[in-house]
């Protein structure tokens, strides 16, 4: 698979990568790939960091970094999984590892979601857009 990094403001010398930190890789990165639809980099062979691709070769890189401590605080960066079909994303993304921490769902400005955490605890959100809102 050839990646086709996403480009910063579509500037050819500068690539937009998300960083997450993790305690553990694989476990990340089973909950990041199922959670995305990404694949895990074939060539990666390194205990500190594994970058997650998307499928298609397009789009932007994950990169999960092993750090030794275990998040505390809130994330001041989180991700938003935005679809149509708030129920069933959610039931998938409990499925794959992720956990709850709003119970019941965040309505605002017609938007509708819920706050999950990821296996290390980073905070990120699952929504339907408002009928204007794009998916």
């Amino acid at each position: 698979m050839v990646h086709r990094p996403t480009r910063y403001a579509g500037r050819e010398d500068t690539e937009l990568v998300i960083v997450l930190d993790c305690t553990d890789l694989r476990r990340s990165a089973a909950f990041w790939t199922a959670a995305l639809g990404y694949v895990a980099d074939p060539l990666a062979d390194d205990d500190a960091y594994l970058a997650l691709l998307p499928a298609t070769g397009e789009g932007i890189e994950v990169l999960l970094q092993k750090v030794p401590e275990a998040k505390t605080g809130k994330n001041r960066v989180h991700l938003d999984l935005r679809t149509t079909d708030l129920e069933r994303e959610l039931a998938r993304l409990i499925e794959a590892g992720a956990r709850h921490t709003t119970g019941l769902p965040v309505e605002e400005d017609g938007w509708t979601w819920y706050v999950l955490q990821d296996p290390d605890g980073n905070e990120f959100c699952v929504l339907r857009p408002g009928q204007d809102g794009d998916v």
